[in-house]
């Protein structure tokens, strides 16, 4: 079993099968999108990071990612989401954001802490409002899940923080499986509250802690947000389910693209 030590394996094939497993199982209750969690805890499981004692940010982010997708479910069951659903879920982890980063702003002065405190806050309601709306197109759902995570993870990486880039890759290959349903299957593979949910809490958390804990620029996380607005451009309602879902995935890895671009142009900058 060496070969479940390897890292690729670790975030790209095993989160990759699991979410394939969950969302496929889940596909009759239509909870499909507890995927991206599936695929995202197989990964922190093998890492041997599957405990939370003590209390890091990094374990902090899983917590919330377990926490987004148990208030997923029980919004996508319990009500039909409507335009104010996302930003008030937008708001409510926004403010969980401080307390996930607490420890490492307290270290830094007053008004710096205010500054990186209230701006990964406002990046986690823009993504989480602007994500969730996506919960009835589980095409572009889960092109903006992939994107967030693998933009967030290629992002880590290049900023000196492996365990985050696993955990990005490990979301971005778990919405990639739930995305290979839903161009299979269409909207019998339902997003909903809980795929967007959660992909959007961890991608923004991840970015922000690639950012606050590594190398990652600021602006790479400007470029980040910009996926769930790239990933509404026009992709042909007529094309095939799988046209559709490469479109999808093609706007939104732009700017998943350009968050990399800037991190690796930061990597090799003299200054960082």
């Amino acid at each position: 079993m060496n070969w479940l030590n390897d890292p690729v394996v670790q975030s790209s094939a095993a989160p990759f099968l699991a979410a394939l497993i969950v969302g496929g199982a889940m596909l009759p209750v239509r909870l499909a999108g507890l995927a991206a969690l599936a695929g995202f805890l197989t990964t922190v499981y093998l890492v041997g990071n599957f405990t939370f004692s003590p209390l890091t940010a990094t374990r902090k982010i899983v917590v919330l990612g377990i926490a987004a997708a148990l208030i997923g479910v029980v919004a996508g069951l319990a009500f039909r989401p409507t335009r104010s659903t996302g930003w008030v879920l937008g708001a409510l982890f926004g403010l969980s954001s401080v307390w996930v980063f607490w420890s490492v702003l307290a270290q830094r002065p007053l008004l710096e802490a205010f500054l990186y405190g209230a701006g990964i806050a406002a990046l986690v309601v823009w993504l989480v409002a602007l994500t969730v709306s996506l919960h009835a197109d589980p095409l572009r759902a889960g092109a903006a899940g992939l994107a967030l995570g693998f933009g967030s993870g290629v992002g880590a990486v290049l900023g000196a923080s492996a365990l985050i880039g696993q955990y990005g890759l490990a979301l971005g290959s778990a919405c990639g499986a739930f995305l290979l349903l839903a161009m299979i299957l269409g909207k019998r593979a339902a997003a909903g509250t809980v795929l967007t949910l959660t992909a959007s809490v961890l991608g923004a958390l991840l970015g922000a802690s690639a950012m606050m804990l590594a190398k990652l620029p600021w602006t790479s996380l400007v470029a980040l947000a910009s996926v769930p607005l790239l990933v509404r451009l026009p992709i042909g309602a007529r094309a095939p389910g799988w046209v559709q879902g490469v479109v999808a995935s093609i706007y939104a890895l732009v700017g998943a693209g350009a968050a990399c671009a800037l991190a690796w142009h930061a990597s090799r900058s003299p200054i960082a």
